[in-house]
């Protein structure tokens, strides 16, 4: 397990991670796929509560902290004391780049502000992501991502018109917060570049939503139109849906375009529906977008999934299979990107995870070990950036502090 200085183009940076659970560290294992020195500080009691969250293997431990604690350093490190507030901004002085996901407040009353903080380290960069922001009448609510996503208008369009709305299935807000304040990092390092100067990145959960959401309010806006749950079709885009294969399989296909849809006629055999009135425009398609559906479902309910992958492949009609983690760790073009890597884990054995993304030509990411112990580099980390000799980690150890 090498942790050896990476080569992607974040290297020689250094970010001190201190979020918890997704919003936070995900941000930090996107900077730590593409290079970035990543010292995580955690409680060194319970550790971040990704090591426990979600299917929890026989050993104890989650299948989710391999992956985003992974290029990460690991140091145990109690923020409620007051030494541990002073290791922190030690540390953070050192550094590029501050992770935080607190409540708003949080690192204030700590004595770790950005002012404070910046007045030793004036091109420090902070990355605050939170649910609703530093400012404004919500601020000080602690932030999740199901509100988030609720307030950023992607739950009430998620799921079926007759039901509930429902959720993505993974904590999609937390992802996106987690993306744009690592996406705030890298145009911060660039106005830093040009400035010396460093700043603060306020992310805010279901602003992060909202920036994904298409045209939902500008549609609004000019229409007085209100986006609502469509199930697995976008309204007026035909033909664009799940249908049923032979055996109880599915099949996505997307034939709303006219030059594809007439393609999609040819391979079901009747090419005159490209022609008829009905059909043969996208609005047409759009008004009968029910009517169309049940046609093309009828037709490939009489196909084997991988049959009718291929007549349409020939025929140039996009489709795709629904694909599961099974699926994933055989197929061609997943292996053929290494699109999932294996690496080594002293107590897995060898463990199975999605690579470093978006592929880079000359200086790419790369997973280069999975999340650590908790505290594994306490050691390393206070001796080698602060100085502390080991008589001085075992007091603090001894206190609790580490």
């Amino acid at each position: 397990m090498s942790q050896d200085a990476a080569p992607g183009p974040l290297s020689g940076l250094r970010v001190i991670e201190m979020g918890t659970l997704i919003a936070g560290p995900f941000c930090g294992q996107i900077l730590g796929d593409f290079g970035a020195e990543v010292i995580k500080l955690e409680d060194p009691r319970t550790g971040d509560p990704m090591r426990q969250w979600g299917r929890s293997l026989p050993q104890g431990l989650s299948p989710w902290w391999p992956v985003i604690g992974r290029n990460k350093k690991s140091v145990g490190l109690d923020l409620r004391q007051a030494e541990g507030q002073d290791l922190a901004r030690r540390l953070i002085a050192t550094a590029d780049v501050v992770i935080e996901n607190f409540r708003p407040g949080s690192m204030e009353k700590w004595g770790l502000g950005y002012e404070r903080l910046s007045a030793d380290n004036p091109g420090l960069i902070m990355a605050r992501v939170s649910g609703f922001g530093q400012t404004g009448p919500l601020s000080h609510r602690a932030g999740y991502g199901l509100i988030g996503e609720a307030m950023g208008g992607l739950r009430h369009i998620t799921g079926e018109p007759d039901r509930p709305p429902a959720r993505a299935g993974i904590s999609i807000g937390d992802s996106l917060a987690a993306m744009h304040a690592a996406l705030g990092v890298t145009m911060a390092l660039e106005a830093r570049r040009k400035t010396g100067r460093g700043q603060v990145i306020d992310a805010a959960l279901y602003e992060s939503v909202l920036a994904v959401m298409e045209n939902l309010i500008t549609e609004y806006d000019l229409t007085g139109y209100v986006r609502e749950r469509s199930g697995s079709v976008l309204p007026g885009i035909a033909p664009s849906n799940v249908y049923p294969c032979a055996g109880g399989e599915m099949i996505l296909i997307g034939g709303n375009g006219d030059t594809v849809f007439a393609r999609l006629c040819e391979a079901m055999g009747q090419p005159d529906l490209a022609r008829d009135p009905r059909f043969s425009t996208h609005a047409a398609r759009g008004a009968r977008q029910g009517e169309l559906d049940e046609l093309i479902g009828a037709w490939t309910a009489t196909f084997a999934l991988d049959d009718l992958l291929r007549l349409l492949e020939e025929k140039g009609v996009p489709s795709g299979r629904i694909f599961r983690a099974p699926d994933m760790l055989e197929d061609p073009q997943y292996k053929a990107r290494e699109a999932i890597v294996s690496l080594d884990h002293p107590v897995f054995g060898t463990v199975k995870m999605q690579n470093a993304f978006p592929k880079l030509s000359a200086t790419p990411g790369k997973v280069r070990w999975p999340g650590p112990d908790l505290g594994a580099h306490t050691d390393e980390v206070l001796s080698g950036l602060l100085g502390l000799s080991q008589d001085q980690i075992s007091g603090l150890r001894a206190k609790g502090v580490v």
